[in-house]
Parts: structure tokens; C-alpha cells; sequence
């Protein structure tokens, strides 16, 4: 997987020491930049993700830069179908131009920048963020680490004192985030606790959403299959009639 600052979900922090913008992102840097023609050169798959979600991208991904092109595997830009309330929101903002991405650096358990879609009802929403209460029940970023007592399971999105119970840094919990239970919100699946309260969703996008207005003109919903059509005309099975 070749990844750039851009894509969705996570991705690598800058190489060298973090520098954050005015808007408190990471800055990434040349030596960030993947080159492509060394990755082809080695003869092996590999998928690109991160301002890719355009069909003369892909073309010039197969292409391999003179390489091989069969031995290129393009990966499709994440999309965003009907369903939930996040969904329809991020199409309608995002054809309006109100829509923003924030590379948040603090977000994820894991450490590593998070994309994080700016959206109501959602925990990009400090209020919303706040009103949570932390958990950690499903637990698939835990970490591994020796105790007094044997191997201990911890996250730094679960609850401060558990995480600290635990032999680690209450400043490591700053704006931590539970991706496992936020982005299953995002799709319907959220959990439902005691006392009503519903799991809120976490949406993540890729910061370029330059595919937005071709995939979705009128903010209707498409597949998978509608966005790989577009990124590479024959690669997908032909619509039903």
C-alpha cells in the first residue's frame, strides 16, 4: 500500500520531526512524497491511495511510468453510498463546497494522523466528543503491555483512569477518539448502551474530493462498482438494466 498524506482513514506522520499548521494538521514534506517509478521498478503489486480518485490517475498507475501494467493493482478511492444521515451529509456538503477534512493528529488511539470529516452529529463535534463516555469494548487498536501482573490490553481512547490504571501517560488520552465503535456508527451499526444512548458515528474521507461531483452530481448515491467504472472505463461489471 503506497499511501499519501491525503487518503482517508490513517495515515503516516511526517517523516522527521512533526510540525503541525496553523490549523494544527501535520505538515508533510518532499520526502514524503512516494515516488512511483521506483515501486513499479521492483516488478511487484502494490496500491496506491490518497489523491488517486481520478481515471487519468489510474491510467498513468498502470502505465507504471513505462513499467509493466499488469503488474499494477489500483485500489478505488473510498466512496460514500446512501444509508445513514453522515452519508447524505457529506455528499450534500461536499457538492456545496462547505465540506471540510481535518488530518487530525490526535484522533486515533494508535498515534498515527486520522482523516476526520467535519459533519453534525458526529464526534468531530467537541460537544458531541464530550457527552461520550469513553469505552472501550471492542477493542481492535489495543495495545499489548507487560504489568506487574501479566499482559495487559490498553487504549488511549478508553476510559482516562482504566488507561492509567494500566502504566500509561493521562496526556496520551488528549482528544483520543474510539474509531472501532465511531466508524460502525457511521454505516448504522452504531451500539446502543444503557439509558438510550446510541454510539455517535466518526466519518472518514479523503482530503481530495475532486471525484465528489462526477460520482455524484445530484448527490445520489453510488456503489463501489459505480466508482471503479469510472476510475478504470471495463474494470467493473456492467449495471443492471
Amino acid at each position: 500500500m503506497i499511501e499519501t498524506s491525503g487518503a482517508g482513514g490513517h495515515s503516516a506522520p511526517p517523516r522527521g520531526p512533526v510540525r503541525l499548521d496553523a490549523g494544527g494538521e501535520p505538515v508533510h514534506g518532499p520526502r514524503d512524497h512516494p515516488d512511483l517509478a521506483k515501486m513499479a521498478a521492483l516488478g511487484l503489486p502494490f496500491w496506491l491511495a490518497g489523491g488517486q480518485g481520478r481515471p487519468e490517475a489510474v491510467a498513468a498507475a498502470r502505465r507504471g511510468r513505462g513499467r509493466r501494467p499488469d503488474r499494477q493493482r489500483l485500489r478505488p478511492v473510498r466512496g460514500v453510498g446512501d444509508g445513514p444521515a453522515p452519508a447524505r451529509a457529506l455528499r450534500g456538503r461536499a457538492r456545496a463546497g462547505t465540506l471540510t477534512v481535518r488530518n487530525d493528529p490526535d484522533a486515533s488511539p494508535t498515534s498515527f494522523p486520522f482523516k476526520v470529516a467535519e459533519l453534525p452529529g458526529t464526534v468531530s463535534e467537541p460537544e458531541v466528543a464530550a457527552a461520550r463516555r469513553r469505552v472501550c469494548d471492542l477493542g481492535f487498536l489495543r495495545t499489548p503491555v507487560r504489568g506487574p501482573r501479566g499482559l495487559l490490553h490498553r487504549c488511549a481512547a478508553e476510559a482516562v483512569r482504566a488507561y492509567v490504571r494500566k502504566g500509561g501517560d493521562e496526556a496520551d488520552t488528549t482528544g483520543r477518539q474510539c474509531l472501532c465503535n465511531g466508524l460502525p456508527a457511521t454505516i448504522g451499526l452504531a451500539q446502543r448502551r444503557p439509558g438510550g444512548r446510541v454510539e455517535p458515528p466518526l466519518v472518514t474521507i479523503g482530503k481530495d474530493l475532486s471525484f465528489l461531483p462526477a460520482l455524484s452530481p445530484d448527490e445520489a448515491p453510488y456503489t463501489a462498482a459505480d466508482v471503479v467504472r469510472w476510475l478504470a472505463p471495463g474494470a467493473g461489471a456492467a449495471r443492471p438494466a
